[in-house]
């Protein structure tokens, strides 16, 4: 939805009926619930009221399992928050600093890292090459964490200097969770699985591993061809756990969000340096915390994230002033990655202009 038309809806002066509110919002996630497609799991709270709780269509079309709130998908990008956490936790305990330099953790990197801090990973402003565009034509083997690193290995530099532009990096994600490996002495899914998921009770939220562990309630990801779903779940890249490997509930994530306002895993000081925006070196500001997008809707901050893969399109999306939490995970990619956003603005319409408390 454009931002003019979304403003005209949150201007409106007449609130719509409870009722209305309730087949809006069911009428936008209606393609979702269709008897033989894929669909989503839905979490929406708002003013301290839980609106929808839901899975919705199927997470396994060949096996007719339908999804619950305890349905895990794959996350995607919405995997770059915990990555975060991760290593603002490392920073908490003095392991490492923003200013730290990527040679400093991996002194075999080529030069060019003396000049890359981890605050310029944290925020997509170190310019490093994409990883996806070194993997050779002929590869056919998944590509791991730890394959980054070599293929960076052969890089003699960067797309601008870094601090000076902002350009999304999943490379930055993967770097940043071998340097959590390097720094805790334990695998990243330990580490997640030890310092995060046990402390919120996440219990089946993993970082997956072929082979390692496994994805219980496991949604699978679909593509459309034709008017047929095709299982499409995985991706030369989707093994790289850094930039998005974490499966993950709706039922675990509302933990995970309940974790930002009670100052569960971070001090109150470094969540609000993580959901804050970002300067360049010049000054120039920047609409990406650590982790997290940040973005006005009215006189709203919006804070939230998206999750695109092979499959996969989802979402966390909140409002801290309105006590505004919007959680969709769905196990098809249909729509670009903006349309998840999209769908999240029109439900906050729908929120606002409906006469709840």
């Amino acid at each position: 939805m454009k931002l003019s038309i979304l403003f005209l809806i949150l201007t409106l002066s007449t609130a719509f009926p409870q009722e209305d509110m309730t087949g809006r919002i069911d009428s936008l996630l209606a393609k979702y619930d269709k008897p033989d497609g894929p669909g989503a799991g839905v979490y929406i709270s708002f003013r301290g009221d839980v609106i929808l709780k839901e899975g919705l269509g199927y997470g396994n079309l060949e096996d007719k399992l339908k999804i619950s709130p305890s349905t895990n998908f794959r996350l995607a990008s919405v995997t770059k928050q915990f990555t975060a956490t991760a290593v603002l936790q490392l920073i908490s305990n003095d392991k490492l600093s923003l200013e730290t330099k990527l040679t400093e953790i991996f002194p075999e990197f080529p030069s060019y890292g003396k000049e890359i801090s981890v605050y310029q990973l944290l925020t997509h402003t170190s310019g490093l090459i994409d990883y996806e565009d070194l993997i050779h034509d002929t590869v056919t083997i998944q590509v791991k964490d730890k394959d980054v690193l070599t293929l960076m290995l052969s890089t003699d530099s960067t797309y601008f200097e870094p601090g000076t532009n902002w350009r999304y990096s999943n490379t930055a994600y993967s770097l940043l969770a071998l340097m959590t490996e390097r720094l805790s002495g334990l695998s990243f899914p330990d580490y997640l699985q030890k310092f995060i998921f046990y402390p919120l009770e996440m219990d089946k939220t993993i970082a997956f591993v072929e082979g390692t562990n496994e994805v219980r309630e496991r949604a699978f990801g679909y593509s459309k061809l034709g008017e047929i779903w095709v299982r499409t779940d995985q991706s030369l890249t989707s093994a790289v756990l850094g930039d998005g490997g974490i499966y993950s509930s709706i039922n675990d994530l509302i933990k995970w969000e309940k974790s930002f306002r009670e100052f569960t895993l971070l001090s109150k000081e470094l969540l609000n340096l993580a959901t804050s925006e970002k300067f360049l070196k010049d000054g120039s500001v920047i609409n990406y915390g650590f982790g997290w997008h940040i973005k006005k809707l009215g006189n709203y901050e919006v804070i939230y994230h998206t999750g695109s893969t092979r499959g996969f399109r989802n979402i966390i999306y909140r409002i801290p002033e309105l006590e505004l939490v919007i959680i969709l995970l769905t196990n098809r990619d249909e729509g670009e990655e903006a349309s998840s956003e999209d769908l999240a603005d029109q439900i906050t319409g729908i929120l606002l202009n409906s006469g709840s408390k």
